[in-house]
């Protein structure tokens, strides 16, 4: 796995975490970690699916 998309995972986990705790404490700004959880999923996804790419151009 490319370490970009570890990186970005790693802040999905947090993002997802923080949103959790925010809204527990009735706070809305968890809606800022959801997006941002969106966000670095979706960068996840991408850094994933072009090593994938590239590595099967190379193969």
């Amino acid at each position: 796995m490319p370490r970009l998309a570890v990186y970005s995972l790693i802040v999905c986990v947090l993002a997802v975490a923080a949103a959790v705790v925010s809204f527990v404490q009735g706070s809305f700004l968890g809606v800022v970690w959801v997006l941002l959880a969106g966000l670095s999923s979706n960068m996840t996804w991408y850094y994933f699916k072009r090593e994938k790419i590239r590595r099967s151009v190379t193969s």
